[in-house]
């Protein structure tokens, strides 16, 4: 009896029903998970502005207290000067140039602005001296909504045979001062001075952030040179190869 192959197309048909089927379930998993994680990406937006309003409460908590770090910090010489040196990052920055200036830095803020998510300023504060005419540094960082930084700063009013132009050395007394733009401290203002008066640069903001997020916070343990510098280490986890060394060498020392 021959066998009927008229039916083998239907088998197949049957198949293909069924691989619709799961596709249509499929799609509708994936569409009640979308809602899903729409729902908590809405429940983590609020808990976002509750965090933000918790913050800036606290900072009008915390500014009397900072107002009060600050007038202490006054009374002890180089105390931000010796901070910096003693930051594992933030010491690379400054020249010996700076290091002199910087003995005239009498105070340093950071002020976030009253909507914390606006953005922030840091302010150098420092008493008169044979530098620049300032007394008073700033450079703020404005959050726009696309999500892009504007960097704004001071412009650095330099006095006679101080400063730099176009990155070339001033010269004093008829001798040029070893002072690169590059190398110094305050390029990290004039590094802004634009038409637009924005930049985006990942460089300037890694000391801001370094600033806002570390030094400020607790710059007593860098003045007492306490900080912990494992978290300023080798990015790549490289460990102390010449401990090591010297460690395999008395072992071998000793079995010896």
């Amino acid at each position: 009896m021959a066998t009927d192959k008229g039916k083998k197309p239907k088998a197949g048909e049957k198949i293909e029903e069924g691989t619709e089927q799961i596709d249509v379930e499929l799609v509708q998993s994936i569409e009640k998970l979308q809602e899903v994680q729409d729902e908590l990406e809405k429940i983590n937006e609020e808990a976002s502005d509750k965090v933000l309003e918790v913050e800036q409460k606290y900072n009008e908590v915390r500014k009397p207290v900072y107002d009060k770090r600050s007038e202490i910090i006054k009374t002890i010489p180089d105390f931000w000067l010796t901070a910096f040196l003693s930051h594992p990052a933030l010491s690379d920055l400054l020249n010996e140039e700076d290091q002199k200036i910087f003995k005239h830095l009498t105070s340093l803020e950071v002020e976030d602005m009253k909507d914390v998510k606006s953005g922030y300023s840091i302010t150098f504060n420092f008493s008169p001296n044979p530098y620049f005419e300032d007394t008073k540094l700033t450079k703020t960082f404005t959050f726009l909504d696309e999500g892009s930084t504007k960097i704004t700063a001071t412009s650095i009013k330099w006095k006679e045979g101080m400063g730099l132009q176009n990155g070339v050395s001033h010269e004093k007394n008829g001798k040029k001062r070893p002072h690169e733009d590059d190398s110094s401290f305050f390029s990290w203002f004039s590094g802004t001075q634009r038409k637009d008066d924005t930049v985006m640069d990942e460089t300037h903001d890694e000391v801001a952030e370094l600033i806002r997020e570390d030094l400020w916070v607790n710059p007593l343990s860098y003045f007492n040179n306490d900080a912990d510098e494992e978290d300023f280490g080798d990015e790549d986890g490289e460990e102390d190869i010449g401990t090591d060394d010297s460690e395999e060498d008395e072992d071998d020392d000793q079995e010896n």
